[in-house]
């Protein structure tokens, strides 16, 4: 069974920063792209970040370009999301998500074979 679950969120304040963790299981995590994607409330679904199956390519939404960077540790089969500077625009509910092929910049939900329940990231201002 696939499973992605995700942790880190929290609330934080403007300026401030979160590490995501997504955890996964069920499949060979070392051969999948991954991404992060977020829905806030009242938007619609956000792709912010996606990494290659070996960690060496990487790509972001503008909106996060500079203050979040995506990474991986395939011996772990864990995903991260290092955010700084978090805005409250940031507030939202992070998933991850493992891609059905190949990474792809502004990514949409059918691009993705599985995802996480999600973490509530909150920023206060």
């Amino acid at each position: 069974e696939v499973q992605l679950v995700e942790s880190g969120g929290g609330l934080v304040q403007w300026g401030g920063s979160l590490r995501l963790t997504c955890a996964a299981s069920g499949f060979m995590f070392s051969e999948i792209a991954m991404s992060w994607v977020r829905l806030a409330p009242g938007e619609g679904f956000e792709w912010i970040s996606a990494i290659n199956s070996g960690g060496g390519r990487t790509s972001y939404a503008d909106s996060v370009k500079g203050r979040f960077t995506i990474s991986r540790d395939n011996a772990k089969n864990r995903l991260y999301l290092q955010m700084t500077n978090l805005k409250p625009e940031d507030t939202a509910v992070y998933y991850c998500a493992a891609y059905s092929g190949s990474i792809c910049y502004d990514s949409v939900p059918s691009d993705f074979a599985s995802w996480g329940r999600g973490t509530q990231v909150t920023v206060s201002s």
